[in-house]
Formats: C-alpha cells, sequence, structure tokens
C-alpha cells in the first residue's frame, strides 16, 4: 500500500484491519525524519488509546512532551501534535509536513473540517494527509475515497482493504459474524463496501452486478456519458458508461462546484474517454450549460475548448420513473 501513496491517501478498512497500527506507522517514520505532524480523531474518546501509542513508540526520541497540548518534540526537530475534531478547527494556524485523520467517517462535518481547517494547514510545507476509517455510508469519506479512485485525480490515491487482509482477527471470527449479522452490516463493517443502509430495496444484486474499480479507456472502445447536474446540496454525477462492454466503467460525484468548473472536469473525462454521445439533463440550469458545452467556449487564457456532442434530456416523473424501471430489471 504505502509503496503507491500519493500526497492524499483513502484507506476504507473493515474491522480489526490495523488502520490505526498503519497510521501511527506513517507519523513515525515522519516525525522522525524531522517532519511536523499531526493525529486527528474523532473525538477524545478515539484519541486517547493513540496518544499513548505515539507517546510508546516515539519516547526514545522525546525530548520534551506536554500531555495537556498532547505534544511531543522531538531530537532532530520533529513534532506530533494530536488533537480531537470535537473542536472542528483544531489546528488552525499550523504548519504540517503530515496529517492522520483517523476513523474520518465519523468525524462530524468532515468536508467542512477538512476543506476549511485541515487543508490548509499543508499548503506550507507541500504535506500529506491519510484518512483512515472503515467505512459509514455514503458519507463525504465515501467522496474522498472516489477522489482516490479517479484517474484524473494525480495527488489522491485510496484502497479498500477487508478485515480478512489483517493478521489480527482470524478466518473463523469473520465467518462468524458473517453469519450472526445482517448482510449489508457485514458488508460495510467487515468488506469495507461503501453503502446506503436504508432506503436501498429499488435496486437488488446491484454488488453483483456492479464494477467496483474504475477503468481505463480502452483503444477501439465506444464511450457514452450520463450527467446529472448539480451544484450545492445535490452531487453532480457523470456516468462514463462503456457501450462495447455494456458497463459503467467509471462514476465522477462531486458538489458545492461552479458550473464553470463542473463544465471543465466534464471536458478532462471527455478528452481521456472521448465519448460518442453525452446524455445531459436539461432541467433548470442545464439546458444553458448544455448549450456552452455544444458550441465550445473559450477560457481567460485563450484557449478554447471543443464542442462537445451533447444531447438534452428532460427529466420528469414519468421519465424518472421508466428510467428507475428499465434499470431495475437490468440488474
Amino acid at each position: 500500500m504505502t509503496s503507491s501513496a500519493r500526497r492524499f491517501n483513502v484507506a476504507a478498512c473493515g474491522r480489526q484491519m490495523g488502520k490505526t497500527t498503519l497510521g501511527v506507522d506513517r507519523i513515525t517514520r515522519a516525525a522522525t525524519s524531522g517532519i511536523p505532524c499531526a493525529w486527528f480523531a474523532p473525538s477524545y474518546k478515539y484519541l486517547d488509546e493513540v496518544w499513548r501509542s505515539l507517546r510508546t513508540v516515539l519516547e526514545p526520541m522525546v525530548a520534551t512532551k506536554s500531555e495537556q497540548q498532547h505534544r511531543l518534540d522531538l531530537r532532530g526537530g520533529g513534532v506530533v501534535e494530536a488533537w480531537s475534531l470535537d473542536d472542528p478547527d483544531a489546528g488552525r494556524g499550523r504548519r504540517y509536513g503530515l496529517i492522520v485523520i483517523d476513523e474520518a467517517a465519523i468525524v462530524r462535518d468532515l468536508e467542512t473540517v477538512w476543506q476549511a481547517s485541515l487543508r490548509p494547514t499543508l499548503s506550507v510545507l507541500g504535506g500529506g494527509a491519510w484518512f483512515l476509517s472503515t467505512p459509514k455510508g455514503l458519507n463525504y469519506f465515501s467522496t474522498l475515497y472516489q477522489l482516490g479512485q479517479d484517474p484524473l485525480e494525480a495527488e489522491w490515491m485510496s484502497w479498500q482493504m477487508p478485515s480478512s487482509a489483517s493478521p489480527f482477527i482470524t478466518a473463523q471470527e469473520i465467518e462468524a459474524a458473517r453469519r450472526s449479522l445482517p448482510e449489508r452490516v457485514f458488508e460495510q463493517e467487515y468488506l469495507a463496501h461503501f453503502l446506503q443502509l436504508a432506503g436501498a430495496g429499488v435496486f437488488r444484486n446491484v454488488r453483483v452486478v456492479a464494477r467496483l474499480q474504475p477503468a481505463r479507456p480502452e483503444p477501439g472502445h465506444v464511450y457514452v456519458f450520463g450527467v446529472d447536474w448539480g451544484r450545492t446540496e445535490d452531487f453532480t454525477a457523470i456516468s462514463v458508461f462503456d457501450a462495447t462492454l455494456q458497463e459503467q466503467v467509471l462514476i465522477d460525484r462531486f458538489n458545492r462546484i461552479d458550473y464553470e468548473f463542473q463544465t471543465e472536469r466534464l471536458q478532462r473525462l471527455a478528452a481521456a474517454y472521448r465519448p460518442r454521445q453525452i446524455l445531459a439533463e436539461a432541467n433548470a440550469m442545464g439546458m444553458p450549460i448544455i448549450e456552452r458545452l455544444q458550441r465550445g467556449y473559450a477560457l481567460l487564457d485563450g484557449t478554447r475548448r471543443p464542442a462537445l456532442p451533447v444531447t438534452p434530456f428532460v427529466t420528469t416523473n414519468a421519465t424518472k420513473a421508466a428510467l428507475v424501471i428499465d434499470l431495475s430489471v437490468a440488474i
């Protein structure tokens, strides 16, 4: 895993996978090399045990220690600080070369904490981050995981590791959990699958037929896109479909991005997959965006984006119902 790590890394792990051990290893290696580091936990309850582990592992290198501030200053210049995200501004104003966000899926408002507080602490030193957690539904941790699966996001990497990959838990214990737990709970907690645990009764057997990893463009294959626009609370979703294999090979899902940047993101995917057709929702603000994409447009630096083969699609209750039924039957 660590050999393929990038600047921002997301590890979705089953229970008892050893994710905390991984995080402590990342922190100690960096700190003993003179790098300022920080550990962030969802609350003090999750912080205490890790703080004891960091103290024990780094004890031979510690120059000064503050129990009150959860800070270790190491000989050689490295620093380790441990924070609880009970305070969403924890770490604000610091400069770090590496941070670990433990149990990221249960951090309250992870998106705001990452974007407004934690990400800026890495800017001066060009630092990196590790997000470690067992999945918990389709929340922002899931979004970060998808960034790591996106071939266009060069700074991100992600892995999905079930509990069976751990040396700390036996196959017999995992099988006992499988027999005693509801199927979807077992899939999330032990297989590290991202699931919407409620309201998912329309589509069954999705995981049997789903491609779980994105596929890169293949020469000679025909691709088509589907686009559903969103902006603030709603998500924009771009589905890349390989018409040659009859498979969805990538989905890009994001929100809180201006329409100008959304069209640029679509342009980047189109440049990679060269779709024969892009079917895009025309409702609300959809049509002006579609018209812009159909005719091409100029950027502020004078370069011009090419026209894309976009076909508008009007979503109504009737068309949506038909699509849902067709997809459910196909699955």
